[in-house]
């Protein structure tokens, strides 16, 4: 009878269980060798030697995409019309029980009134209500009414100006390729390895017997009989066989699942300082 035990010390399970590890750590080599490819091919160009050849293992000068583009010197300006801006008390007077009235004149405008306000007697303020339009110069500010006596007044104005349009200029922009592109990092986050080994030793044995027998009875005689004149006759035959067979039977049945998890690494440090020296080297001049 065969031993599972000796079966299962024949399964070679170093080869069974290694060979999918051995295979994860040269994809995860393979992986690394191809990030390392991909920045040299992509980011820099080759360093030729003397014959114009490339040498081997060394990188030029990082290669640059360059961009043209607008940028805005001076924004737009909105076209401003002439206007009465504020009106500011020069003497506030005394005597005042009520508001006086404003009366905003001349300066070749028209349309900008105002609400002054009283306070202790005094005009304290005046309140611009409407600006009005077309105003060249300094308008004339009186106060009349209120009961009181004194009070003066002067406006401020803004001239007319013209809308400016934005102004720009052509600049342009060289960018380090190997910043604008993602840089594969692969890395194996998890390796699961499934094997399982059943194995069935039944042993048989199997016996088949058979037992014959025959028989023949043979008479003779005359009528009427008479005991002296018969005669018999008997015949017996025996047979006996037996077959004994036996062996063993050994099924054997092997499954293997690997489970393999790849994220995209995070860059490592040096490659991320690289980066970020290349960012510092990007380019913007007027074209």
């Amino acid at each position: 009878m065969a031993s599972p035990a000796r079966e299962l010390s024949s399964i070679n399970f170093e080869a069974m269980l290694g060979g999918p590890l051995v295979a994860v750590i040269n994809a995860q080599a393979q992986s690394a060798m191809t990030s390392v490819n991909f920045i040299k091919a992509v980011g820099f160009e080759a360093e030729l030697d003397s014959s114009g050849q490339p040498i081997q293992g060394a990188v030029g000068k990082p290669i640059y995409v360059t961009f043209k583009y607008p940028k805005e010197t001076a924004p737009f300006q909105p076209a401003v019309d002439a206007a009465v801006t504020s009106i500011q008390v020069a003497n506030g007077g005394s005597g005042y029980t009520s508001a006086p009235t404003v009366a905003i004149t001349g300066g070749g405008g028209s349309g900008a009134t105002a609400t002054a306000n009283v306070s202790g007697g005094a005009v304290t303020s005046i309140v611009l209500d409407n600006p009005g339009t077309g105003y060249t110069s300094a308008p004339s500010v009186a106060l009349s009414g209120g009961g009181g006596t004194g009070a003066t007044a002067t406006a401020n104005f803004q001239q007319a100006t013209a809308a400016v349009p934005a102004q720009f200029a052509e600049m342009k922009l060289e960018v380090p390729i190997l910043t604008m592109l993602p840089i594969p990092f692969i890395r194996i986050e998890e390796t699961t390895i499934d094997f399982n080994a059943k194995i069935n030793s039944i042993e048989e044995t199997k016996t088949d017997s058979s037992f014959k027998i025959n028989s023949s009875l043979e008479v003779a005689g005359k009528y009427p009989p008479l005991f002296s004149a018969v005669s018999a006759k008997l015949k017996v035959s025996t047979a006996y066989q037996k077959n004994t067979s036996s062996g063993s039977k050994v099924d054997r049945t092997y499954s293997m699942s690997v489970h393999i998890r790849a994220v995209q690494d995070e860059m490592p440090a040096g490659t991320e300082r690289i980066l970020g020296i290349l960012e510092d080297a990007i380019i913007s001049q007027p074209a």
